[in-house]
C-alpha cells in the first residue's frame, strides 16, 4: 500500500469528482428527510418501490466495494473459481420468489422475525434479532474499514479521516432520509458501480492492440477463466465445494437476511417484490462476472505492457495502481466515487436494518410498548445514529489491530452469533411438525456443538479432542445439525403445533393448518 502512496498524487479533478457525488449523496438525505412522517416511511417508504428500484437496490446492497476490488484481484492472481459461489443466486431466487417472499408478505410484517415468533415464540425472535444486530455492527465496522483502505491508497488521505468522513456521510443521509433515501441512493450508486467498472474494462481495450480478442488469448493461455477442479474434495475450494457453499450462502440471505427482507417488503406488491428479485437476480452474474473480467484484462495488460511497480504489489493494489496511471483525472475520479458507491450501497442498507430490528423486534416489543409512533421515528433515528457511530469506531478499531485479529474475530462471530438463523426460518417454512419446545432443545444443543466447533477451529482443544474439519463449514454443518435435532425432537415428542396458517409452503393458503 505504502509503495502506491509514495508514486501518486491525487488530481484534484478526481477530487471534483468525488466532492460532486458526495454532495449528490448528502442532497437525497436532505431531501428524503422531509418526507419521513412515520416509521412505515421510515423503514419501508410506505412500502411503495417500484420492483426496478427494489432491484438495482437488492444488487447494489450484495456488492460491496469489497467486490468491485476483491474480485478483479482474484481474477488477476488466481482464476476465475470464486465466482461460482455466485452462480448459484439464480436459483435461490427462484425459491425466494416461490416460497420466501409470498411468505414473508403476510400480513404487515417489517421484521423479517416476527415470522419466527408467529411460527414458534417469542424467545425464537429474540434469539434472531439479537443475532442479527450483533453481526450487522461488526459487518458494518468490517466494511468501512477494509474500504478505507483502496479509498486512502487512490485519494493519499489518511484512512483514519477517510473511516470517519466516510462514515459522517453514510449516517447522514441514512438516518435523515430512511429506507426511502436508501433504496434510491443505492440506485444511483448501482448505476455508478456499474459504469465505474465498464470505463474500466473500456480503457484496458483500448490500449491494448487487439483489443478483446487479444484479452481472450492471452487469459487462455494462462487458463485465467478456469473455474476449479472438478472432483469433490472438501479440503479444497473445487468447483462442487464452491458451489455447494454459494447455495447455502445465497438461501441464508434470501431466507433469513433483514437486508434482503427488508426489500421483500418495501415493493408496493408482491409482484413487484418478485420482480426485484428476479432483475437482482438476473443482473447479478453478469455483474460479478464484468468484476473479475477486469481482474482478467488487468492481468492480460500487464502482461503485454510488463509494469516493474506491479511486481511489488499485492494483488487488491493493481486495480488502484491503473486506475491512477492509466485513467485520466476525472474519470478517475468517478471510478473512485464508485468505488464508495458499492460500500455505501451495502452499509446504509445494514444501518437501517440495524434501526429497523432494534425498534419492531425490541423496543417495540419489549421496552417501550404503547409509545406513539413519532416516538419510535425519532428512537429509529437515534437508533441509526449509533449504529454509524459504532460502525466508524468499530472500524478505526479494526485499523489498529492486527490483520490476523481482525479475520479470527469475523470468524467466531459469524459461528457462535449466525448459526442457527438461517435454520430456523427453513424449518420454518418446510415443515409443519417442528414445534417451540423442539428447536429451543436442538438450539441450546447446537449451540455447545457449535462452541466446540469454534475452540476447534483455532486449535484451543487438546489433540485428543480436535477434528479437522475446514472452517467453511462451520455454518453449513451447525445450520445442519439444529434442522435435524429440531425435527428428530418433534418426532420423538410426538409434536405438532396447532396453528400454523399461511406459515409454511404446505399452508399458505390455510387459516388453520389440519395436519
Amino acid at each position: 500500500m505504502g509503495l502506491i502512496l509514495a508514486v501518486h498524487t491525487f488530481r484534484p479533478l478526481d477530487v471534483v469528482a468525488i466532492v460532486i457525488y458526495l454532495a449528490a449523496m448528502a442532497a437525497m438525505g436532505a431531501y428524503f428527510s422531509k418526507r419521513n412522517k412515520s416509521t412505515e416511511e421510515y423503514f419501508l417508504g410506505n412500502r411503495a418501490f417500484p420492483g426496478w428500484a427494489v432491484g438495482l437496490s437488492m444488487l447494489g446492497t450484495s456488492i460491496s466495494s469489497i467486490t468491485f476490488l476483491a474480485l478483479p484481484a482474484a481474477a488477476f492472481i488466481l482464476d476465475w473459481r470464486m465466482l461460482v459461489p455466485n452462480l448459484t443466486l439464480p436459483i435461490i431466487a427462484i425459491i425466494a420468489i416461490q416460497v420466501f417472499i409470498p411468505l414473508f408478505r403476510h400480513g404487515k410484517a417489517t421484521s423479517a422475525f416476527e415470522y419466527l415468533e408467529r411460527r414458534y415464540g417469542p424467545l425464537a425472535r429474540l434469539y434472531a434479532a439479537i443475532s442479527f444486530i450483533f453481526l450487522q455492527i461488526i459487518r458494518l465496522g468490517t466494511i468501512l474499514y477494509l474500504v478505507a483502505i483502496p479509498i486512502s491508497i487512490l485519494t493519499g488521505v489518511h484512512i483514519i479521516w477517510v473511516i470517519i468522513i466516510g462514515g459522517v456521510f453514510i449516517a447522514f443521509y441514512t438516518v435523515a432520509g430512511g429506507m426511502e433515501a436508501v433504496i434510491w441512493t443505492d440506485v444511483i450508486q448501482t448505476i455508478i458501480l456499474l459504469a465505474g467498472g465498464l470505463i474500466s474494462i473500456a480503457y484496458v481495450l483500448y490500449d491494448i492492440p487487439g483489443g478483446l480478442m487479444k484479452i481472450i488469448h492471452v487469459a487462455s493461455a494462462n487458463h485465467k477463466f478456469y473455474l476449479g477442479d472438478m472432483d469433490f474434495d472438501l479440503s479444497r475450494r473445487t468447483f462442487w465445494i464452491m458451489l455447494i457453499l454459494g447455495i447455502y450462502g445465497w438461501l441464508n440471505e434470501y431466507s433469513s437476511n433483514q437486508n434482503v427482507v427488508q426489500r421483500y417488503l418495501a415493493a408496493s406488491s408482491e409482484r413487484e417484490a418478485k420482480k426485484a428479485t428476479l432483475l437482482c437476480a438476473l443482473t447479478s452474474v453478469p455483474t460479478w462476472t464484468l468484476f473479475f473480467f477486469i481482474g482478467t484484462c488487468l492481468f492480460a495488460y500487464y502482461k503485454i505492457f510488463p509494469d516493474p511497480a506491479v511486481a511489488g504489489l499485492e494483488a487488491d493494489q493493481v486495480f488502484p495502481h491503473f486506475i491512477l496511471t492509466r485513467i485520466p483525472a476525472g474519470v478517475a475520479g468517478f471510478i473512485i466515487a464508485a468505488v464508495l458507491a458499492a460500500a455505501m450501497s451495502s452499509l446504509d442498507s445494514s444501518i437501517n436494518a440495524v434501526a429497523t430490528i432494534s425498534v419492531v423486534d425490541l423496543f417495540k416489543r419489549y421496552a417501550r410498548k404503547a409509545r406513539s409512533d413519532q416516538y419510535y421515528l425519532v428512537l429509529a433515528r437515534i437508533l441509526s445514529t449509533i449504529a454509524a457511530a459504532f460502525m466508524i469506531g468499530g472500524a478505526i478499531v479494526f485499523y489498529f489491530l492486527p490483520k490476523e485479529s481482525m479475520v479470527d474475530l469475523g470468524i467466531i462471530i459469524t459461528a457462535l452469533f449466525g448459526g442457527c438463523v438461517c435454520g430456523f426460518f427453513l424449518l420454518g417454512f418446510f415443515t409443519t411438525r417442528v414445534d417451540y419446545a423442539s428447536v429451543m432443545i436442538a438450539l441450546v444443543i447446537t449451540i455447545l456443538i457449535n462452541g466446540y466447533l469454534v475452540l476447534n477451529t483455532f486449535h484451543w482443544l487438546p489433540d485428543a479432542l480436535s477434528i479437522k474439519i475446514c472452517p467453511y463449514w462451520v455454518n453449513i454443518l451447525v445450520n445442519t445439525v439444529f434442522m435435524a435435532l429440531a425435527y428428530i425432537i418433534s418426532l420423538m415428542r410426538r409434536s405438532r403445533p396447532d396453528s400454523l396458517g399461511k406459515l409454511t409452503i404446505w399452508t399458505m393458503k390455510e387459516d388453520i393448518t389440519t395436519k
